[in-house]
């Protein structure tokens, strides 16, 4: 039975808490004086602003609720509460916090339209594929939850014109592939980059890479992305942007020429380098 009220919901996300975590648990990095990375276990996600206005990008894993509300807390003041929240996907790691967040917060949230399905319990997420190229988390992945989440009506689809809500300057792109709604962030002024999962910089499936968090620029978690084609033009198109500063879904932000001439050979070479050799969703497309 899907959950249907707040307490059904998060029963089922604490069901859902994931035992994984990485070196950079807990880890704050600057990227702009008004953007910041925090990571949560083994994802990422990004405070924009300042105490005046702020936004949260992405939610976190399940059971993550109050280590965000804490950290926002000390980044901004005890009074702490964003504008809204916006997310590049509903995977489970990306959305963990989400329901307890609106509930203790009372802010909107947004994301692209092919997304509220999922955030809304309409739609299951195909399941993740463990048969897939990769290491052991990859191997593992079925494990992970695909069920969705229910904010209702606090979820709005983002601006047809591109526009962010709350966050005056920046665009959302839609970089689909890896989810079917999937948007990354971008402010033209200073070419920073909030990419979601469509790529990372740390090689998701291994179990090793990421616990270490070894840097590496590469395509989105393998177990997870559904639409390899689409998932291939998503980083042509955030290549062609070259960013200057990036936080992505997975792995250290990234910065100068080792990202704009990483994403460049990235898009060349995807078929190569990120695209698995075999697995459920690699052979739906051959």
């Amino acid at each position: 039975m899907e959950p249907n009220t707040y307490e059904d919901m998060k029963d089922t996300l604490a069901d859902n808490y994931m035992p994984m975590t990485s070196f950079r648990s807990g880890v704050e990095e600057t990227v702009r004086p008004d953007v910041e990375c925090y990571t949560i276990q083994i994802v990422n996600i990004a405070l924009v602003g300042d105490s005046k206005s702020w936004v949260l990008v992405d939610a976190g894993m399940p059971q993550s609720a109050e280590q965000i509300i804490e950290i926002a807390r000390e980044r901004f003041g005890e009074e702490a509460k964003p504008r809204a929240i916006l997310l590049t996907h509903g995977h489970f790691d990306h959305v963990g916090a989400v329901v307890e967040l609106v509930k203790a917060w009372r802010v909107p949230v947004y994301a692209h339209p092919l997304e509220i399905p999922y955030l809304t319990g309409q739609k299951y997420y195909p399941e993740p594929d463990g048969t897939v190229e990769g290491g052991l988390l990859a191997k593992i992945s079925p494990l992970f939850p695909n069920e969705p989440i229910d904010v209702g009506s606090h979820v709005h689809p983002l601006p047809e014109d591109g526009s962010v809500p709350e966050m005056p300057g920046w665009r959302w792109i839609h970089t689909p592939g890896h989810s079917p709604g999937h948007i990354s962030l971008f402010r033209d002024e200073d070419r920073t980059l909030l990419a979601g999962d469509a790529f990372v910089t740390v090689k998701q499936d291994s179990l090793y890479q990421v616990v270490t968090q070894q840097k590496q620029l590469t395509g989105p978690p393998v177990y997870l992305t559904t639409d390899w084609q689409a998932a291939w033009q998503s980083v042509e198109k955030l290549a062609n942007l070259a960013p200057a500063y990036a936080i992505t879904g997975h792995g250290p932000p990234m910065y100068g020429e080792e990202l704009a001439d990483g994403l460049v050979q990235l898009a060349a070479e995807f078929d190569r380098v990120a695209v698995p050799k075999y697995g459920r969703y690699v052979d739906m497309e051959m």
